[in-house]
């Protein structure tokens, strides 16, 4: 099991090398990879759910670069966007934000800083788990919710109980966070984040073919 460092690390290396492909075949065969990794991670229904999200955005940003740069390029802006928002949707689906969090804080992060970013992807699902919960209960009560300016002047209706929900949240895990002597100094942590033989293998080998793809595309 790599440590979550290294996972961050792979992942930023990944990202370099999807930024400066250039081919639309290679950049493919980059994303099948990808895909193919999801795939044996058995997170494919999930990479479904957050394609439906993601290929509108693709699709859009790349018609803005097909309209001022021309077919080619709009074809590789949008298979680009999609590949390196596939390289997060590993990360985050192999690497849980408080193991994250916590060997940043090994490294010299701030462990406030480091809560803080934990704690804010743990809460993504939480607070659209309960938008889902408003726009339910607001339909059944007959309150249009369909996007449309037709139902502008009913979104009030939605975004006022989010906000309220969400301080009550944020009440709550702050009272909590007190009662278990958060601002106390020297905290340990359940588990020892370290660096092994593999870990510093898998980074080598990824820099070194960074350089290499890096090297040979300026060659």
């Amino acid at each position: 099991m790599l440590d979550p460092r290294t996972k961050l690390i792979l992942t930023f290396i990944f990202t370099v090398i999807v930024a400066f492909t250039s081919g639309i075949l290679t950049l493919a065969s980059q994303w099948a990879i990808l895909v193919i990794f999801v795939i044996g991670l058995r997170k494919t229904k999930d990479y479904l759910h957050w394609l439906r999200l993601v290929v509108p955005m693709a699709v859009f940003f790349g018609g803005v670069t097909w309209w001022a740069a021309g077919s080619l390029a709009g074809c590789l802006a949008a298979l680009k966007l999609l590949t390196l928002t596939s390289v997060f949707f590993i990360f985050f689906a192999v690497t849980s934000p408080e193991d994250m969090a916590n060997s940043l804080v090994k490294v010299g992060l701030p462990y406030t800083a480091a809560f803080v970013f934990s704690t804010a992807m743990q809460f993504v699902p939480v607070i659209g788990r309960k938008a889902r919960n408003i726009l339910d209960a607001q339909k059944a009560r007959g309150i249009p919710m369909a996007p449309g300016w037709a139902a502008l002047r009913h979104y009030p209706a939605f975004l006022i109980p989010l906000l309220i929900q969400s301080f009550q949240l944020a009440e709550e895990l702050a009272e909590a966070m007190e009662a278990r002597g958060f601002s106390r100094k020297g905290r340990t942590f359940l588990k020892e984040y370290r660096l092994r033989p593999l870990d510093w293998g898998v980074i080598a080998a990824g820099l070194c073919l960074l350089m290499v793809l890096l090297l040979f595309r300026y060659r």
